[in-house]
């Protein structure tokens, strides 16, 4: 995609974020423009953002063919940004104004240079500290002294304006006039690092060779939890930065990147460019400038990181690759991780996929060649892998509403009575995942989905996973009418908390789930206090699998270990396996071993079995066998077609239209099953059906899928979505 300068009054195709199936003609405007310039430009009564693609179409009348007003001050999206952008676009199907929108997430991308009013950590101590000024001062130490304006700092803190002014005159803040886009400190790829293994030395090295060398490269760094991916793959960041190119790494969790960012400051002397949802919107303005300059040398961030203009980006790591969050699930649908394997390919960059529990994708690649793989087998310095072993719940004498069996209460004690940790894990949010009314057997359920409503007691509601929907817990079934018989069905961690308040007296207790915080700011002030001691015994859902570093914590007690393996989910033993070993991973990090419990009903099922063995590579080789068998992912490509509306009828022959129609996916030898209901069938109101596209490995499935699709026309209330290798078939 060569760029090409087009003077003023010559015809250009614009493509913008507005929801529109082509490029628009326009004008170059004065002083003219080139490919990837950001211009505004005249649609309708309105005026909008878009960027310079390429020549016009010429296919319209010349003389009603509108100029472009002006070109924005941003660095150009280069030709491989766009390139990208657009092999991103056909391989999930999406249109490219919404790819636009997805490269553009940052406001204020054309407002000219300014300079605006900051405030930065001061040298002064208050001689009076009230809650106000605390909570004001700790938000700037949390961010590491990043910059922040009077309205973005009053809010993270929760205070007035007039509080961050006057720690401004007391000298506590420093206030100061700054450029509104900054670059960020330089990063100092020289600076040593810590000691490293024999192993992480090794691995270290290969990989700073595979980014010296310049070309695209990809590489699975597996390594069991604890080994020191993180120090290795820090070496190939300061090979990227030394050779004068830019890095990213993307994190599966927005509170891992306080203990993150920490090290790669003590690595590097200053702190990367942030990006996620918990940065402010000046922050995002400014990483999205500095990242298309240089002024960002490297970035740590959120899955749609991915989508930044980097003018030369070098090195992608993907930090725990196995994880599900790396998947969007709404608006555009795609993998972090296979999308950073793009992007790499195409910039000649290196991508290196870390994880203790890698994905079946990930290891298939490696076994047919197309990726390198390096292992890490050993914990770092005296730390050893936990001993795992299973309770049989069958064998447990076990009240009824209790979940903690007597074996797990007993070590459990032991460690508390010893000043260590233990945590206790359960993958059900709220109190109880079903309310029931034992007088008419009715469940309740979300008023706007075909799902069951969750007590979150410490909330006093009823919530909607599904919708976010929420409703106060009722006093009366609403179904008869009878007073006093709703009943919580079945354990959450907030009920697995009482619980354990009631069996362990005297232990100070922290619950790790995602909806008791309201911030990212409060999610990482909890998981750094339990990190220093502040909790003895720790009860969480999945959140606390996702990298965490509990020093005290010697042993994981995982509450129910069949949870995962129930259902249809052709990843149900993948995802058991991973999540298993990753929970299990997180007891004896330092000098005290440590060890893992699973409570199961089924101790002799394949994957419980190969999760007390420690054996991977048997595990994977298995279930390798099982997807090459079905001709499943990754040995097989299948696609997911979401259709909804606020009928049901509808939505069901637009369904039935398209699975009679289905020669475009015969000719390639692809087979449609459905339509059917979704199992969760109605979200928001919208009734959904869903139907499954099964091909095989090679066969060119998008082009076939979008001939297939366009041969209906939708109704203009309903909505058609189509899921690339979903990993999920809610």
């Amino acid at each position: 995609m060569a760029e090409r300068f087009f003077h003023e009054g010559d015809l250009i195709g614009v493509l913008t974020t507005q929801p529109l199936d082509r490029l628009l003609d326009y004008t170059a405007p004065e002083g003219g423009c080139f490919t990837g310039a950001f211009v505004e430009v005249p649609l309708g009564p309105r005026k909008v953002m878009g960027v310079v693609w390429g020549s016009g179409l010429g296919d319209y009348d010349r003389a009603k063919v509108r100029a472009a007003i002006r070109v924005l001050d941003a660095a150009p999206l280069d030709a491989g940004m766009r390139e990208f952008l657009e092999r991103a676009a056909a391989y999930t199907l999406t249109p490219m104004p919404a790819m636009l929108r997805l490269a553009t997430r940052a406001p204020g991308l054309g407002e000219p240079p300014a300079m605006r009013r900051i405030y930065r950590p001061g040298d002064v101590q208050p001689e009076r500290m009230t809650d106000a000024r605390r909570r004001v001062l700790e938000v700037v130490e949390e961010h590491g002294g990043l910059a922040f304006t009077l309205g973005e700092l009053a809010e993270l803190a929760g205070v007035t304006s007039s509080v961050v002014k006057g720690l401004a005159k007391l000298g506590a803040l420093r206030e100061e006039e700054a450029p509104r886009d900054g670059p960020y400190p330089r990063l100092d790829p020289v600076r040593p690092g810590k000691a490293l293994t024999a192993d992480q030395q090794a691995a270290a090295t290969v990989l700073r060779e595979a980014v010296r060398g310049g070309a695209y490269g990809a590489t699975l760094l597996r390594g069991v939890t604890g080994s020191g991916k993180t120090e290795v793959y820090l070496e190939a960041v300061a090979e990227c930065l030394a050779q004068g190119r830019q890095a990213l790494v993307l994190l599966p969790e927005i509170a891992l990147s306080a203990e993150f960012l920490a090290r790669v400051e003590a690595r590097f002397g200053a702190r990367p460019a942030e990006w996620h949802s918990g940065v402010t919107q000046t922050e995002r303005r400014r990483a999205w400038h500095m990242v298309g300059t240089g002024g960002a040398q490297m970035v740590v961030g959120a899955r749609s990181a991915l989508f930044l203009p980097f003018r030369d980006l070098g090195l992608i790591v993907v930090d725990e690759e196995h994880d599900s969050s790396y998947k969007q699930e709404d608006g555009v649908l795609y993998n972090a991780r296979d999308m950073a394997v793009l992007r790499a390919h195409l910039g000649g960059g290196q991508v290196v996929l870390a994880s203790a529990t890698p994905s079946l994708e990930s290891w298939a690649n490696v076994e047919a060649g197309k990726y390198a793989r390096l292992d890490l087998t050993d914990r770092f310095g005296s730390a050893v892998m936990p001993k795992i072993a299973t309770i049989d719940m069958r064998a447990e004498e076990l009240p009824s509403g209790k979940w903690i069996s007597p074996t797990l209460a007993r070590a459990v004690e032991a460690r508390l009575e010893r000043g260590e940790q233990a945590l206790l894990f359960l993958n059900r949010r709220g109190y109880a995942p079903v309310t029931l009314c034992r007088a008419c057997g009715h469940q309740i359920g979300c008023d706007e989905c075909d799902a069951r409503m969750v007590e979150h007691r410490f909330l006093k509601r009823l919530m909607c996973h599904q919708c976010g929907a929420t409703k106060p817990i009722p006093q009366v079934c609403p179904a008869c009418g009878a007073e006093d018989r709703l009943a919580p069905i079945g354990p959450g961690v907030e009920r697995l908390e009482e619980e354990a308040a009631a069996r362990f007296p005297g232990a100070r207790i922290a619950v790790l789930s995602s909806d008791l915080y309201g911030t990212a700011r409060e999610l990482k002030a909890q998981i750094e206090a339990i990190a220093g001691g502040a909790a003895d015994l720790i009860i969480g859902t999945q959140l606390v699998a996702k990298g965490h570093n509990f020093p005290l914590l010697t042993l994981v007690g995982v509450i129910d270990a069949d949870l995962g393996l129930q259902g249809s989910d052709l990843r149900a033993a993948e995802r058991t396996f991973q999540l298993m070993r990753q929970v299990s991973g997180r007891a004896g990090r330092v000098e005290v071993p440590g060890a893992a419990l699973l409570q199961t009903f089924q101790p002799e099922h394949p994957v419980i079995r190969a999760i007390l063995a420690g054996d991977e590579e048997g595990f994977w080789d298995a279930e390798a066998a099982n997807r090459k068998e079905a001709g499943v992912p990754p040995y097989g490509r299948m696609a997911g077609i979401i259709l909804s509306g606020p009928e049901v009828g509808p939505v069901f022959d637009v369904g039935n239209a398209l699975a009679r129609k289905d020669g475009p996916l015969r000719r390639v030898g692809a087979e449609v099953f459905g339509p059917a209901p979704a199992p969760i069938a109605r979200i928001r109101g919208r009734h959904r059906v869903r139907l499954l596209v099964k091909a095989g490995k090679g066969v060119p499935l998008q082009p076939a899928i979008a001939d297939w699709v366009a041969q209906v026309r939708l109704p203009a209330n309903l909505r058609l979505t189509v899921d690339i290798d979903p990993q999920s078939f809610f």
